[in-house]
């Protein structure tokens, strides 16, 4: 229990350090229409708001309905003595979208080391029987493909590093082809070294692209394709691809960044980014042995 309370603290105090400079700033870019409003502060601040809808996807509880009205309300009181009614703190999550957004882009990511893996994963909404009358997430969602089927809902792009660290993401509709974000978006801005990602990455004029800005996109080779000679240390560094797969799989089972049981659309970008702060405070996250990486870079000497 103590571990959860260090952490607890841990996050309140980062977060709140964040907000005292964000919010500050925020209030003096805001855009007024001429009339005096009185400004009254709520029973919880935002830090409190973003503190517990993070620790939620730490504390392994499966709805959010049921982690603040039996352990938030009823044994965080110390912590937070100004707890709200559910439906007040519904309403409070929705304006701590843009806290959440500019604190996970800035404070939560992780550095490119020169050994980096891509991926996407599918976030469904419902079912894909239920797919025709879901009206949630009707306008942001679409009928997708991936290696285990059809699903119904948005496609989560995301590059780590060998640490396991995100290093940034970028959220689609599901029909969206694995290949565009890496076009037409910002996802490999801060990217540089090796980048290796499955099958679906493979493009010509994608490779080319991105060997000129600094990038060397490392795939398999599909079976009609010639042969190629390649490293031995990329060789083996791609057989490690599956770390990126370990990390998804934290995010939706660990963090819980994917359900069916969203009211809102808000409601769904916050759960999703509060997930992914939640990844970065885990004590352990999958990643490569040191030595393995050192071992093969020095095979290409």
């Amino acid at each position: 229990m103590k571990n959860f309370e260090d952490k607890l603290i841990e996050i309140f105090c980062n977060v709140d350090d964040f907000n005292k400079v964000f919010i500050n700033e925020l209030q003096k870019h805001q855009l007024s229409d001429g009339s005096r409003k009185r400004i009254k502060p709520g029973n919880l601040n935002e830090s409190e708001v973003m503190t517990i809808v993070i620790y939620f996807h730490l504390m392994r509880y499966r709805d959010f309905k049921h982690y603040y009205l039996y352990h938030v309300s009823k044994h965080m009181k110390k912590e937070f003595p100004g707890v709200v009614s559910y439906n007040r703190f519904v309403e409070l999550m929705q304006k701590v979208l843009l806290p959440l957004a500019v604190y996970l882009k800035t404070c939560c990511l992780g550095k490119c080391t020169g050994i980096s893996y891509i991926d996407s994963s599918p976030i469904r909404v419902c079912h894909i029987k239920r797919a025709h009358s879901h009206k949630v997430m009707k306008v942001l969602a679409a009928r997708g493909h991936c290696s285990i089927g059809w699903f119904f809902g948005l496609k989560l792009h995301f590059v780590i590093n060998d640490r396991g660290e995100i290093l940034d993401f970028v959220l689609t509709p599901g029909n969206v082809d694995d290949r565009n974000p890496l076009l037409g978006s910002n996802l490999l801005k801060k990217i540089y070294g090796k980048l290796f990602g499955d099958k679906g990455y493979i493009s010509q004029s994608l490779f080319e692209k991105l060997f000129i800005d600094g990038i060397h996109l490392i795939t398999k080779l599909r079976k009609n394709m010639k042969n190629s000679l390649m490293l031995l240390s990329d060789k083996i560094l791609l057989r490690k691809r599956a770390l990126i797969e370990s990390v998804c799989d934290e995010l939706k089972n660990i963090c819980h960044i994917e359900h069916t049981r969203h009211r809102s659309q808000i409601g769904f970008i916050v759960n999703l980014l509060s997930g992914l702060i939640a990844y970065s405070y885990l004590p352990k996250k999958p990643s490569l042995n040191q030595e393995i990486i050192d071992e093969t870079v020095a095979l290409t000497f």
